[in-house]
């Protein structure tokens, strides 16, 4: 089992300029601890327009600070939004490769294709065709880090032979992911052979399912790249404290202050009905029965699976994620600023120390 933290960068409001600073600075230390604890990789994903929920727009810039702060942990560009309007599939190559440079060759690509009208209205981008850029850019990224020249004539996007430079570190190139949050994207990532990472909080049930569906499918898959990423990584939430019931008052006011900014999130298929976007929002299957019509910013008790406890409760948590197959946790470790930056840092360090352990020692 692989531990990963996560970040969206959100910012409390009054939006203050400070503020954002802060929050910048305090997810940087972040990393640092990170990398001398020995957590595997920092993820940071790429949102535009989000006010308060994620001030993460150019996530590539925060990533080389990040790999420049650091010597082992890994830095995830995750995920890079695959849509023209956005983002070109060249600049992406290049962006990504400058990175994997930078950062010696610890870089991994996680792809997305936004999931709110916010952001997809915001660059005039159809709802329709993300499905199917995002198809054509996990096809063609791959050739731009490894073919001396390319061409592509696609559907979405072309563009004439050039040679894209630089290439990559790693060889041949970077990991691909694909985030998931619907149903169904895990099928995409294991027919393309590239690893599944989850940015939603799923159920275990959930979570089981998709694990078994993408180990199943992947034995079997036409892989986009040059080698086939078959990991499965899950979103999850962290606060390590020795006592249950302060780690649940702390912990358990991040974990309902970060799904209530969800909730307020203007879904892509809630607001423009496609196929292209099956679910409403990053509402996971099979939690409908938990939906509760009381005040949404209630404090409630933290779910089974979430790793916000006592060492030895969030042990049990993970073991349950273990036993299901799941190759790597990513922890969000704050949002909107409500656990102090000494106490996320404390945190951090109590669950290297008495939780890391154990699943080294399961490993070997």
């Amino acid at each position: 089992m692989k531990f990963g933290i996560f970040f969206e960068l959100s910012v409390p409001q009054p939006l203050a300029r400070d503020a954002e600073m802060k929050t910048y600075q305090d997810a940087l230390e972040q990393c640092r601890l990170a990398d001398e604890l020995g957590f595997t990789t920092a993820w940071a994903v790429e949102h535009h327009f989000l006010q308060e929920y994620s001030h993460c727009s150019a996530p590539e810039v925060f990533l080389t600070a990040a790999a420049m702060s650091t010597e082992r942990i890994r830095v995830g560009h995750g995920g890079v939004v695959c849509v023209p309007q956005i983002n070109h599939p060249i600049r992406v190559a290049e962006r990504a490769a400058v990175l994997d440079i930078v950062s010696g060759g610890r870089l991994d690509v996680g792809t997305a294709r936004a999931s709110t009208i916010t952001e997809l209205g915001g660059f005039r981008a159809d709802p329709d065709s993300t499905k199917i850029s995002w198809d054509e850019y996990v096809h063609v990224l791959p050739r731009l880090w490894t073919e001396e020249r390319t061409a592509y004539e696609g559907t979405t996007f072309s563009f004439p032979e050039r040679p894209v430079v630089p290439k990559p570190v790693q060889d041949p190139h970077p990991p691909l992911w694909v985030t998931v949050t619907s149903p169904g994207t895990e099928r995409d990532a294991a027919d393309r052979g590239i690893g599944c990472l989850g940015v939603a909080a799923a159920s275990f049930k959930e979570q089981e399912a998709r694990t078994a569906d993408y180990r199943k499918r992947v034995q079997q898959c036409d892989p986009v790249g040059a080698v086939v990423n078959d990991q499965v990584a899950t979103m999850n939430y962290l606060f390590c404290h020795e006592d249950d019931a302060v780690a649940s008052r702390i912990g358990g006011a991040m974990f309902t202050g970060f799904g209530l900014l969800n909730s307020h999130l203007l879904w892509a298929r809630e607001v423009y009905p496609t196929p292209a976007y099956r679910s409403l929002g990053n509402l996971a299957a099979g939690s409908v029965a938990q939906i509760r019509h009381d005040d949404p910013g209630e404090q409630r008790p933290i779910p089974d699976g979430i790793a916000i406890g006592s060492p030895d409760q969030i042990i049990k948590a993970i073991g349950i994620w273990e036993s299901i197959g799941v190759d790597a946790i990513n922890f969000l470790l704050n949002t909107t600023d409500l656990v102090p930056q000494e106490q996320v840092l404390a945190s951090m360090r109590l669950f290297a120390a008495e939780v890391m352990p154990h699943f080294e020692k399961e490993a070997r």
